[in-house]
């Protein structure tokens, strides 16, 4: 250590660490004028002189020659100096070994050093991925655990796949290429930057058709909005400023060579793509198609959209666990009700009744978790089986038995 091999010492930090020459320059000169401060009391009249190709570093001690002194810290006396080549006013400056700061000084110095490289260290990471925030990393799979995946970058820096920011049903070994946003980079006590990813986020889904379709990399193009439920279904509204240009068809690709990696990478999501329209009407019929609307009815602000389809549309729309209808609302930003309309009939044919017309036998509850599976009237419910009620609208079987008697009774009543 008294010998310290800076130059060694640097081109180590910096080949491993990225600290550039500057930089370690004045971590040495900060880290030294702090234990000599600890040391003398003061370091104002110290010169440091740090020679990084050398290698080495000097350190003058500068005090004015006196014939009384008064702070030994700045003053000493011509009695003191062997040298007699001084007078009174003039400067001494005396070099400074490192074995004059002590054992316990020396130990300080490497500490402080050290914890400072550290410090520069994780600050350098931190503004790396701070700036790359939103954009695709691919990295290689070190270690899993249950709550979360360790992958490294090409420098050996820890990024984390939490399993809340995986698709479902993925999994991931050892040495696996994995692709991922950069969701957000976060300090956390003094540690090393916590830098978390994502396969679940819509921009990540935005990035790759950035990535697949050109037209979207060049600005031809623009994704207006992306909406997912991860591993099961997305919507990606488009538009283009160019006439000629098909936008849903440059994003699909000839047979759908284009859309069909971004498929792979998100395991098999279902993928939708639409032209976007400020029409809000007709973004919904989009966002539903190829379920028929048979008309729709916005409200206020806070009410819900009411779509009224035809019995044989109602399933479509709403999609696998009313998926496609979730969807479609987080497009408009607004929640959608599907109600189902019935078809004209002949004035003898027997009337149906709206669900809400049994409140007083039925509870609300039940009512809406009716309505909720395509269901507003009593034929609608009367038309599916006991078991196809109890699975859609997660109602207990003696509970459907005593919706199904209730809506009997009242066709019964009227013959």
């Amino acid at each position: 250590m008294e010998k310290i091999e800076l130059k060694d010492a640097f081109a180590e930090f910096k080949n491993q660490k990225n600290i550039d020459r500057p930089t370690m320059m004045g971590v040495l000169e900060d880290v030294f004028r702090t234990q000599i401060t600890k040391t003398y009391g003061s370091a104002d009249n110290f010169d440091i002189i740090i020679n990084i190709d050398k290698g080495d570093c000097e350190i003058y001690w500068n005090r004015e020659v006196v014939e009384e002194v008064e702070d030994p810290n700045t003053q000493i006396s011509l009695e003191d100096l062997e040298d007699d080549d001084y007078e009174i006013g003039e400067t001494f400056a005396k070099k400074i070994e490192l074995k004059d700061f002590g054992r316990r000084g020396i130990l300080n110095i490497r500490q402080n050093l050290q914890g400072r490289i550290m410090d520069i260290e994780k600050a350098n990471l931190y503004n790396k991925y701070v700036g790359k925030i939103g954009e695709i990393f691919t990295g290689e799979v070190y270690q899993t655990w249950a709550k979360e995946v360790l992958i490294l970058d090409e420098d050996g820096n820890e990024l984390r796949l939490p399993k809340s920011e995986q698709i479902p049903g993925e999994h991931f070994k050892k040495n696996d290429t994995v692709r991922a946003i950069i969701k957000s980079v976060e300090m956390k006590n003094n540690t090393t930057p916590y830098i978390v990813l994502s396969r679940t986020t819509p921009e990540f889904l935005e990035k790759l058709f950035e990535q697949e379709v050109p037209e979207i990399y060049d600005g031809l193009i623009t994704i207006k909005k992306v909406v997912r439920v991860p591993g099961e279904r997305a919507k990606v509204a488009v538009e283009s400023y160019d006439e000629r240009i098909d936008p849903i068809g440059a994003c699909i690709g000839v047979k759908g060579s284009r859309i069909i990696g971004i498929v792979r990478e998100l395991r098999n999501e279902n993928i939708d793509v639409l032209q976007w329209t400020s029409n809000t009407q007709l973004l919904i019929q989009r966002a539903l198609s190829p379920a028929k609307i048979s008309s729709i009815i916005i409200g206020g602000e806070d009410e819900k959209i009411k779509v009224y389809m035809l019995p044989d549309e109602v399933k479509k729309g709403i999609g696998k666990g009313g998926c496609n209808i979730r969807l479609a609302g987080m497009l408009v930003g607004k929640e959608i009700e599907v109600w189902r309309e019935l078809p004209k009939v002949d004035e003898e044919e027997e009337e149906d009744v709206l669900l809400s017309e049994f409140s007083n036998e039925i509870d609300t509850w039940i009512i809406e978790k009716l309505q909720a599976i395509g269901c507003d009237t009593a034929k609608s419910v009367l038309a599916l089986s006991a078991a196809d009620i109890a699975k859609r609208a997660d109602l207990e079987d003696e509970t459907v038995a005593e919706i199904l008697e209730i809506l009997r009774a009242e066709f019964e009543d009227e013959e």
